[in-house]
This record gives structure tokens, sequence and C-alpha cells, in this order.
């Protein structure tokens, strides 16, 4: 259904590259407007090529051919200073925030009795605790307006443990406690909040991983995903299309649950 979100505003975390971009653009052919936020510069851990700030721009152009508007922020999740900054320069621009999308994270493999404490933290920071300084701020926006939909971008990690992934699975298991509350929470506000759970996806993390671990892009999707259906992994146009559904009003009594994208994954 085309611009079935005509005139509404997307907040997209991560969305330089990979699932976050893919997003924006897939919710910009919706008809949304797109505040587009990424970290767009290396981190310590992990130590792989993350968004840039070229990557951002060249989204903003991508995005604003499909005639909706696009603002761009250059910021950590982990940052409250930062991502309040963004949160209101987008209301300041479009007014409102109909949709999140917490999609900003990463990934690094390493046994649990291995990690340093820097490690455990940068993982827990990123993927969990930067969805909440996120959604802290666009909340409220979404109680004064009645409505909105907040889509946690989790991973098949989220519901099963997976070796040498733990800090990971710590971060993916715990959006889903703060998806499920949160559902509760805001309901009496026209509020909906889901999960997404992905399988491997064919990302640039995908490249770094391979690169920290000595081995192929494809032989990291084939070893940590496994998948039922004959493919290595799915495609980042295929998570923009379930949030999309999930932003739109076909899905208005979706929330609290978990929409699963795995290639069978879990069925194994």
């Amino acid at each position: 259904m085309p611009e079935e979100l005509a005139g509404q505003v997307a907040f997209v975390t991560g969305a330089a590259h990979g699932q976050g971009r893919a997003a924006a653009i897939a919710l910009a052919r919706a008809g949304a407007h797109i505040a587009a936020l990424d970290v767009a510069r290396p981190l310590a851990y992990p130590s792989y090529r993350l968004g840039s700030g070229e990557e951002l721009r060249s989204l903003q152009e991508e995005v604003e051919r499909h005639g909706v508007g696009c603002l761009t922020f250059a910021a950590d999740v982990r940052d409250d200073a930062e991502v309040g900054a963004a949160v209101e320069g987008c209301s300041g621009r479009f007014g409102r925030i109909d949709v999140l999308f917490n999609n900003a994270g990463v990934c690094a493999y390493g046994l649990a009795h291995e990690l340093t404490e820097a490690e455990w933290d940068a993982m827990i920071d990123i993927n969990l605790k930067g969805a909440w300084i996120v959604a802290r701020h666009v909340i409220p926006h979404m109680i004064r307006q009645r409505r909105g939909v907040i889509i946690n971008n989790s991973s098949v990690a989220g519901l099963r443990g997976m070796n040498r992934l733990s800090h990971y699975a710590a971060s993916k298991w715990g959006l889903v406690g703060l998806t499920k509350s949160w559902a509760i929470e805001l309901a009496p506000h026209g509020v909906r909040v889901v999960s997404i759970h992905p399988t491997g996806v064919n990302t640039p993390m995908n490249d770094g991983l391979a690169e920290m671990e000595g081995t192929t892009p494809r032989e990291i999707a084939e070893r940590s995903a496994g998948n039922l259906l004959p493919v290595p992994w799915i495609e980042p146009e295929d998570v923009a299309e379930a949030v999309v559904w999930l932003a739109s009003p076909r899905a208005r009594f979706v929330t609290g649950s978990q929409l699963v994208l795995d290639a069978g994954l879990l069925t194994r």
C-alpha cells in the first residue's frame, strides 16, 4: 500500500547503513519523514567499521528522492545529551514523532570468561541502554500525541542462547523485557511496542565480524545462524518490510509481541 505512512515521522537509529538504512528508505517510500541517527565514527569496541558521515549524507539524498523530509544526526545512543538534542531537533522540524526504530547495535564474539569489563559494558550500553535512552526522549512526544509505535531491533539471539555471544544475547534478551514492559506502560496512551528478531542479516557488520575472526562473511553467517531455509542470511530489505508493516495501521493491534524473521532458525 503506497504512502500508508504519509505525513508521519520516523526516528531511526543506526541508520547510516545496514538494517537501519534499509528501514529509513522503506519508511520514506511509505510516506514518512525521516530523522536518521548514527554514531558516524569509529568506536574502540567493536573495532570494525560502523556507519560514516558520508553514508548519512547519501542516505539523506536517497530519502528525499521520495518527496519527504530528512534530518540526519551524528550521535552516540549512549550519550543522553546528544540523543536528546537529536530528538528535539526532529520534533522542532517535523512537529511530531510517530515511529521509533531502535536499531542501533553492535555484535562481537567472545567467551564469557574472557570478555573484559569494557567489552561487556560497551555491548550492553549500546544495544540495551542505548535503546532505553532514545526511547525515554521519544516517549513523551508519543504520549502527548496519544499515538506511536516503538520497534526494538533484537535478534534470534534475543530468544535463544548462542555460542560466544553471551554479552550480545544478554543485550538482545533485555530488549524483549523492555518491549513487554513498555507495551504495558504505554498502551493507555495509544502507543504500541514490539520487538523484531532477525536471523543473520546481510550487512556490513558481517564484513567486520569476519575480519575480526579471520574468516569470511558467509562462514560467519552459516556458523551463527544455521537457518532452516537454505539461505545463509536474509537481506536488510526483508527487515525493512517488517518495520513498515509494524508501523502501519495494518498492525494496529500488535503490541508487546516478538516478530521472528529467522528463516526457520528457531525451529531447529
